[in-house]
């Protein structure tokens, strides 16, 4: 070739580089969603908008699927930003505590908010992120609102992120009835009105049962069972009843719920149904698989439960109801029952925390703070939110008259398999950052468990959801972990949680009234008065620091 060839070569050969580099300028989005071709500077250049490729370790305590489906390659061609999911296998609190012992920490972690996540702060395994969301988190401040206040730690940081947080009137736990059987003992009028029970009315359809059904297909019939293994829902449907909180507060302090008058009051109640007969006398001892299979037996009337747990025994019941245009009807519906004296607008059957179930957290060993926070500004903003939850638009919904509306088949598939469909789509798969509530078009951020709701789901609403209640003030007032006073906390747990089924099954309201009694004494002897102390301070603390 001769020098002209050559230097026309050149010419063109650069015209061409730089009509490459003009065409990838324009290619990509910003994490807010601008355009191809946005007059933002920023959104000319992936690079300058924050968008080059980056992969950030992330360890969820709830998840280990691989980020790899339609919705993680959206979130990832939208941000930039690919993950690397570390596996939670086996406990993943244990996992968690050896990361932190080992301090051989991933970028990002997902870990459930109380002790360890208090043990992460204290370690300063966390990054402080106030300021980075003040340079770099718009849709963060825009949605968490007054909710950053309420997280942050006692030096005034927020360390993490919160999902699921913002108070949602939602229910929890209820007693839980077989419809058809109510309608058979005359309580059909109250099967769909809203209005709850009275405590008589609830022990007069147990009794009605009882007496109407002594075997069912020739296996012993109860009124009620419970589930031995969640004894925290059996108590708090009947604190519920009672309109107890998870402290007594009195005189400007707080004390255990055991001390409230109310307390024992509810214990001489359930009592009262057990030396009567009504309960299940393997109700303690009941693994959940066996609760389950009792309940789908057809020979139990009631339980006292959260009522999303009964979506096994249910779905069984409603196959095998005998009249299948009336199946629904076969099913455990949630109801209010109220204890004498109680308000029924004050019973506090949905114990709900507007703080949130986890904490989205930068950890100190990640090395690009800025790109990561930017990534979850993006999975905090609406649109963001709307991705997580409902997928993506034109594939799994449509905007049309101004609100989200989800295409059929995506509905169909939670409904024929929940688990596998999220798996395949990616749809509800991560919460990160999620919140409560509904978005900005009245439509709820949670597509699946929000915008259509089953007959149980609807009741429950109905029944249930003026009960709920913040427990945000009362979270995790307890002492730190690893101190002697943790000691005393775990033996007063242990205490309680040994008396408990004792009182129940007394062979007397005198004996359970004498073993409460007893059980006190213990607590007293544990440090009980001593923790109340703490609990009182870290109350006064709190509302100090959420002025």
């Amino acid at each position: 070739m001769n020098g002209k060839g050559f230097f026309q070569s050149a010419i063109v050969l650069a015209l061409l580089v730089m009509l490459i580099s003009a065409c990838g300028g324009n290619s990509g989005t910003n994490g807010g969603g601008d355009s191809p071709g946005s007059a933002d500077p920023a959104a000319q250049n992936g690079e300058e908008a924050g968008l080059s490729p980056i992969t950030f370790t992330f360890f969820d305590k709830n998840v280990g699927d691989a980020f790899d489906n339609p919705v993680a390659q959206e979130i990832t061609r939208r941000t930039g930003v690919d993950l690397e999911i570390q596996q939670p296998t086996g406990n993943p609190s244990e996992k968690l505590n050896l990361m932190l012992a080992s301090n051989d920490l991933p970028d990002l972690l997902s870990i459930g908010r109380g002790d360890i996540l208090d043990k992460y702060i204290a370690a300063g395994a966390l990054m402080p992120l106030n300021d980075l969301i003040d340079q770099y988190g718009p849709n963060i401040k825009e949605m968490y609102g007054d909710m950053l206040n309420k997280t942050r730690s006692a030096d005034g940081q927020n360390y993490y992120l919160a999902n699921w947080y913002g108070l949602e009137q939602y229910p929890v736990f209820g007693f839980l009835m077989r419809m058809d059987v109510l309608k058979e003992l005359g309580a059909g009028d109250k099967v769909n009105n809203g209005e709850a029970f009275t405590s008589e009315e609830f022990v007069n359809l147990l009794k009605a049962y009882q007496a109407k059904y002594p075997t069912v297909d020739g296996k012993k019939a109860y009124a009620l069972t419970f589930n031995g293994d969640n004894m925290g829902a059996i108590k708090d449907t009947f604190k519920g009843m009672f309109g107890m909180y998870p402290y007594y507060e009195t005189n400007g302090e707080l004390k255990s719920d055991v001390r409230a008058p109310q307390y024992l009051d509810m214990i001489k109640f359930i009592n009262s149904l057990f030396t009567q007969g009504l309960i299940d006398p393997e109700w303690a001892t009941n693994k959940t698989q066996q609760y389950e299979q009792k309940l789908a037996s057809g020979a139990i009337f009631a339980t006292a439960d959260a009522f999303w747990n009964l979506g096994n025994p249910n779905a069984v019941l409603k196959k095998e109801a005998e009249d299948q245009s009336k199946a629904d009807e076969a099913q455990f519906y949630p109801y209010k029952v109220v204890a004498p004296g109680v308000d029924p607008a004050k019973t506090t059957y949905g114990p709900k925390s507007s703080l949130g179930w986890d904490g989205i957290a930068i950890s100190k060993s990640n090395k690009d703070p800025v790109r990561a926070i930017k990534f979850l500004d993006f999975l905090a903003s609406e649109e963001g939110q709307y991705l997580m939850m409902w997928g993506i638009e034109g594939v799994h919904w449509d905007m049309k008259d101004g609100k989200h509306v989800p295409r059929p088949e995506v509905l169909e598939g939670f409904k024929k398999d929940w688990a596998g469909y999220s798996k395949e789509t990616g749809i509800r798969k991560w919460t990160w950052a999620v919140k409560n509530g509904p978005g900005s078009d009245g439509t709820p951020y949670d597509l699946i468990g929000r915008y259509e709701t089953d007959p149980v789901s609807e009741l429950a609403i109905k029944n249930l959801a003026d009960s709920s209640f913040d427990t945000a003030p009362y979270d995790n007032l307890g002492p730190a972990g690893g101190t002697p006073e943790a000691i005393m906390q775990q033996k007063v747990n242990e205490t309680t949680s040994k008396y408990f089924p004792r009182m129940v099954m007394a062979a007397s309201e005198a004996e359970a009234e004498t073993l409460y009694n007893k059980m006190m004494g213990e607590l007293e002897a544990a440090g009980l008065s001593a923790l109340e102390k703490i609990y009182t301070d870290n109350f006064n603390k709190r509302k100090e620091l959420w002025k």
